[in-house]
């Protein structure tokens, strides 16, 4: 039985790379030369991902400042001071807040398929950022003469925008990089942030038929910045039936780095649509020990005794580097677990 695989997205960015970046933001070297490196990393990443033998690519996120940022980067009206976001190990992000209306996203996801699909032929996904993260743009206090329902709605047409675009230019799957969920169950356990979350991002993803919606998918984590997590001491089950509720044909999720796997599995056959195809991270991110596909392989096949197999995709728990600073992850080691990854889901197809 065929299990497929893909990748979540982001893969550290090369040392030179991350040096241009900083020289350039320095005035040190300008547009051209930086895109000469940003072309040079997303050949290398498109072509090491080719080598470990997985059927589906992402330009690993190499030209993205951050996985929820693209859109708004070198947006003008922005104020630094936005929404903080703490993580376990005492580091924080910060979000930007806007200013004024009305909203835009400056750049979109689908120009860095573009730019990926002059480098390979092979099929390749591409991640957006959720409808629900950017809704954390708009300040407590309001924007005087742009109220926060006309931001969600003008947010919402960027967000389809953002999702159809890239299945207009023939992305394998679009993944919508929904890490928010179990941190807004963090914030309010009550369940009211997470379920006006879901509500958003249903009214963005009801736009698409159900066939387009086959090719979207919903990627869910606590968080994974510099080998860190923002909610994974929230129960996984009390975020899953809550993230059943999208309407998307498939769901990327955190996994492997689950403590208590059994009761995962339990409330993903209790929550989850038959017609879900459940790709489980069987790499865990934050630790840089290199799985064996035996490991790999066994725990497709626990989940497999318990979800049926027709349903089951794999992929890593998250992204690499899902902000293009972190370097808490060599790329080496990133491309043995996706290696890793591809040849134990390719032993557990051979015994199921």
């Amino acid at each position: 039985m065929r299990i497929p695989t893909e990748p979540v997205g982001s893969i550290p960015r090369p040392a030179v790379l991350l040096e241009g970046m900083h020289a350039h933001a320095s005035g040190l070297i300008d547009d051209k030369e930086l895109d000469r490196l940003f072309e040079s990393a997303l050949k290398d990443t498109l072509r090491q991902l080719e080598a470990t033998g997985s059927p589906v690519l992402s330009d690993g996120e190499q030209t993205k400042p951050s996985f929820a940022t693209y859109p708004i980067a070198g947006l003008p009206g922005l104020n630094p001071n936005g929404v903080v976001i703490s993580f376990a190990d005492g580091h924080q992000r910060q979000l930007p807040a806007l200013t004024g209306g009305p909203f835009r996203y400056r750049t979109y996801a689908s120009s860095y398929l573009e730019k990926a699909r002059r480098f390979s032929g092979m099929p390749i996904k591409q991640a957006v950022i959720s409808v629900s993260a950017l809704s954390l743009l708009y300040p407590q206090e309001g924007i005087e003469g742009y109220d926060r329902a006309q931001f969600l709605e003008d947010l919402a047409g960027e967000a389809e925008t953002d999702i159809r675009r890239c299945l207009d230019r023939a992305a394998h799957v679009v993944q919508v990089d929904f890490t928010e969920g179990r941190l807004a169950l963090k914030l309010d356990p009550s369940g009211a942030l997470l379920q006006s979350f879901i509500d958003l991002n249903n009214q963005v993803l009801s736009r698409f038929t159900e066939e387009e919606r086959r090719r979207i998918g919903i990627h869910s984590c606590p968080g994974g910045d510099h080998d860190s997590t923002h909610s994974a001491d929230v129960p996984y089950g009390a975020l899953l039936p809550y993230l059943f509720q999208l309407q998307a044909g498939n769901f990327y999720l955190e996994y492997a780095a689950e403590p208590d796997k059994p009761s995962v599995l339990a409330s993903i056959k209790k929550h989850a649509r038959p017609s879900a195809r459940i790709f489980l991270g069987v790499t865990n991110v934050l630790n840089p020990r290199v799985e064996t596909p035996e490991e790999v392989r066994d725990l497709i096949l626990e989940a497999a005794a318990v979800l049926p197999a027709r349903q089951l995709g794999t992929t890593d728990d998250c992204g690499f580097s899902p902000f293009a600073d972190d370097t808490s992850t060599s790329r080496a080691i990133a491309f043995a677990k996706i290696q890793a990854r591809v040849r134990g889901t390719w032993l557990a197809e051979g015994v199921l």
